[in-house]
């Protein structure tokens, strides 16, 4: 126990507890942090959504600057702009510009000495345009002159010009700065009444609050303030990485709180004001009927739209077209008028999701588009337990799951995990506008597969290596062990378990011998090719291999292990004697089948050519029922055996030799129907019709007999086109494993042939063959089969309940009478068959006979 708790730090399970736990550290570092901003950028960049079309965006570009003039501009240019738009029934206008500061042209400072000098008293109320200016008053000193000096004032005070814009107009909003921080005592100073009038009423919750700020940076000059319809806050807050992402729509001034210009441009052109602002900080802000989520700090996380086939997300027109009239101020009409500086060098630029420098007027668009459209992300109440329950999952993946998985699953499950937290990130943020904070947990998992896998190689992996080397000799003796015991191939497996050597290599050799001494060629020659990759020059190695090769390409007889077969010599001289079954000599293999293999044999006594199925019984069944099965192997041999028809394959003898069983039967020089089942190949019909006709008379013949064939298919009908000859094979043979299964699992017999009955399990009779002969027909006649399925399941579902297709739809040309015999001999219900297979044949007689058939249809039709 000491031993196991002083290493325990050098287990997977601890090192992925030690990064969980590194990672939950750091998950608010900026490192991470700033990763998870990454993906939202992405997330917004692959988000498409329409814009607002009640925005515009009228910008102080380049080319305004050099065409009117550097800036600032003077503020009578920006009146005119006022008036226009007011004049075109704009519905809102806000600029970016900041006016803290007075404008004082040099001659108005000079006007203003003259009138001070002459005792003319400015009149404190507005001009109207147009209007005469006021009379002087106590200009005694100077009455010629009080007159144009009040009009030169008027001329040159671009404050009070834009100020009586802005009053005429009633629709301006104007920006200011806060200077954020939290407050330790009371205000320096009390806000201007214009000011404080935008305040609008928190309503707290719990710990959550508006940013603070204590003091106000950038006001409004009174002149234009007191004026403006509305004055919201330009401040931004940046993200870790210096982007700007979120909106602050509310900030706190020690007891009051005052709203985004963005949030006020949204409420006037709603017909709104900041009464009509509700605001429950960290949850939401509510205008009108818009409810927009907040994060903890009452911000909006904007939605930033994308440019549009290469157009950008606003119309964006230049300030000097507009004043010049190049674009008419009609289309302005109803519109959300935003006024800033776009040109470099003038203005504030900021990193955003969706560009690298983007001006504040520009970035108001968004916002107010965002507001109005409902088109922000939401971080959900929910998304905090969500994100801490997924990296808690992911953390006990990595310390207790992904130490017991093998290599390549782990990178598997590690990979689907992965695909999936990024998958559900990029779709909730896509689709449903909710960000999920999910690459904390990512890079958990990646970095700790990374460092768990590398340990494993670099420890794990190598005290393995250490350990198989430390087996190697528990190997060789496991491999003798089974050796002795004749299950060679367990043995084989166990030695090729040891480096080897040259003690290996004789066992090795022995254990070929072994294989070869029970008819195993091939896998004696398998042994030969391994020990001949360390040394093809071990003995007569080179010899051995090349015959075990020769013998594996011509005779194999069986291919289970059981005793070796006496009647097969190897003889001392390298030479082969041809092995022996039963009373017959093998020639050569003429194929395999379902259960084994079938050769060519000589009947040395009689000199009678026969075909010889083979079945290793003792591999295919299990010990207490092998007893079983070989009995009723060979009664149904004998019940075929009897069989006498022209168009039955004749059985001449069944045995059985230590672990192989077999049939010799007739030897047929044909071959079967499967090559004819293709739509290239297909038989001409009468042919066709001849070939199943005799088929089933075979069938009536041994059905009479009480003997049912099980497994009727194309691969069972041996047919020889020079002589015309037909012959049923393998009868009795399915009926051996009837109720059984072999060792894969599979059940002898082919599905696509069965029966309803015979899938169903029920007892059957003659009738179940005729409708294999029906399948058979409609595949010789169609080049298809009649019920397919994408699965084994899928295919026996439609045998049992579905009615066969229409053969018509294959081939057309069809005569009614082959038609109604297929539709006959597939009907589900027995009773309604063929009842016997005399009345097929008679049926396809009278339809060769009473039809002309056409023989187009196939590649020999």
């Amino acid at each position: 126990m000491k031993k196991i708790n002083a290493g325990f730090w050098k287990s997977d399970w601890f090192l992925g507890l030690a990064v969980s736990l590194v990672l939950l550290i750091l998950g608010n570092g900026d490192l991470l942090q700033s990763l998870e901003r990454k993906a939202y950028d992405m997330g917004v960049q692959m988000t498409s959504r329409v814009p607002s079309d009640k925005i515009a965006v009228i910008a102080i570009d380049k080319i305004s600057i050099d065409n009117i003039g550097r800036w600032p501009w003077s503020r009578e240019i920006m009146a005119d702009m006022v008036d226009q738009l007011a004049a075109a029934k704009a519905k809102v206008v806000a600029t970016t510009i900041f006016y803290s500061e007075p404008q004082r042209d040099p001659g108005l400072v000079y006007i203003d000495k003259l009138m001070e000098a002459c005792g003319v008293v400015r009149e404190t109320a507005t001009v109207a345009e147009g209007e005469a200016p006021p009379s002087p008053v106590a200009a005694s000193t100077c009455p010629q002159i009080a007159p144009m000096l009040l009009e030169a004032e008027q001329v040159l005070n671009t404050d009070r010009r834009f100020a009586g814009s802005l009053e005429r107009a009633g629709n301006v909003a104007l920006p200011m700065l806060f200077r954020l921080g939290d407050p330790l005592g009371k205000p320096d100073r009390e806000l201007p009444d214009y000011v404080r009038s935008n305040g609008v009423k928190v309503t707290s919750s719990g710990d959550f609050a508006p940013i603070p700020t204590v003091d106000l940076d950038v006001s409004v000059i009174p002149s234009l303030g007191s004026v403006a319809a509305a004055i919201g806050h330009l401040n931004v807050t940046h993200d870790v990485d210096g982007g700007i992402r979120a909106e602050p729509l509310v900030l706190g001034h020690f007891n009051e709180a005052f709203p985004a210009l963005s949030l006020l441009v949204a409420a006037k052109s709603l017909n709104l004001g900041p009464a009509d602002i509700q605001v429950s900080a960290g949850e939401f802000v509510r205008l009108g009927r818009l409810k927009i989520a907040t994060d903890p700090d009452t911000r909006m996380a904007t939605f930033f739209y994308k440019d549009r086939e290469g157009h950008p997300a606003f119309p964006v027109d230049s300030f000097f077209d507009v004043k010049t009239g190049k674009i008419p101020f009609d289309k302005y009409r109803d519109k959300i008028v935003l006024i800033g500086p776009t040109a470099a060098g003038v203005g504030n630029a900021f990193v955003t999701p969706v560009s690298p420098a983007m001006p504040a007027v520009l970035m108001q668009a968004h916002a107010v588009s965002s507001i109005l459209s409902e088109h922000f992300f939401v971080a959900p109440s929910w998304g905090l337990l969500v994100e801490k329950l997924v990296f808690l999952l992911v953390a006990i993946y990595l310390i207790a799951l992904l130490p017991r998985l093998r290599a390549g699953m782990a990178a598997g499950i590690t990979a689907a995990i992965l695909v999936a937290l990024v998958a559900v990130h990029f779709v909730l943020i896509t689709t449903q506008l909710l960000w999920l904070q999910l690459m904390v947990p990512a890079t958990l998992l990646l970095v700790g597969h990374l460092l768990l896998t590398t340990k494993r190689f670099l420890v794990t992996e190598r005290g393995k290596e250490k350990s198989d080397l430390e087996s190697a000799e528990s190997n060789r003796m496991l491999g003798l062990a089974f050796q002795g015991q004749g299950q060679l191939d367990m043995a084989f497996d166990k030695f090729r378990k040891c480096p080897p050597d040259n003690q290996l290599m004789e066992n090795l050799y022995n254990l070929a011998l072994d294989f070869e001494r029970k008819r195993q060629f091939n896998k004696a020659e398998a042994v030969f090719r391994y020990m001949s990759d360390y040394d093809p020059k071990f003995r007569d190695l080179e010899q051995r291999l090349a015959r075990a090769k020769q013998m594996s390409e011509t005779v194999i007889l069986g291919g289970g292990g059981g005793r070796s077969n006496a009647s097969t010599m190897i003889l001392d001289g390298g030479t082969v004697e041809k092995p022996m079954l039963g009373r017959y000599q093998i020639e050569k293999e003429l194929g395999k089948g379902a259960m084994g293999v079938v050769y060519l044999g000589r009947d040395p006594k009689i000199n009678r050519v026969v075909a010889i199925k083979t079945m290793a019984l003792s591999q295919e069944f299990e010990e207490d029922e092998l007893v079983e099965v070989k009995e009723r192997f060979f009664r149904e041999a004998e019940t075929a055996g009897r069989l006498n028809h022209p168009n039955i394959v004749t059985m001449y003898d069944a045995g059985e030799e230590h672990d192989l069983a077999y049939i010799a039967m007739e030897f047929l020089k044909g071959k079967d129907l499967v090559p004819y089942t293709k739509v290239a190949n297909l038989l001409p019909l009468p042919q066709v019709m001849s070939i199943v006709a005799r088929v089933a008379e075979a069938l009536s013949y041994a059905h009479g007999n009480s003997v049912v064939h099980r497994d009727i298919k194309p691969a069972n009908v041996m047919y020889e086109p020079e002589s015309d000859s037909v012959k049923v094979t393998d009868f009795g043979i399915a009926r051996i494993t009837d109720s059984s299964k072999t060792k894969t699992g599979m059940v002898l017999g082919t599905p696509s042939y069965m029966s309803p009955e015979q899938l169903g399990g029920k007892k059957i009779d003659g009738r179940s063959d005729l409708f294999s002969l029906g399948v058979t027909l409609y595949q010789l006649a169609s080049g298809k089969l009649p019920f397919e399925g994408d699965s084994m399941a899928q295919l026996m579902f439609k045998i049992a309940n579905e009615p066969h297709p229409d053969i018509r739809t294959v081939r057309p040309d069809l005569p009614e009478c082959l038609v109604a015999v297929i539709d006959r001999a597939l009907v589900k219900d027995a009773d309604q068959r063929y009842q016997t297979g005399a009345e097929m044949a008679a049926d396809l007689k009278s339809c060769i006979a009473a039809t002309p058939i056409p023989t187009a249809g196939g590649g020999n039709a």
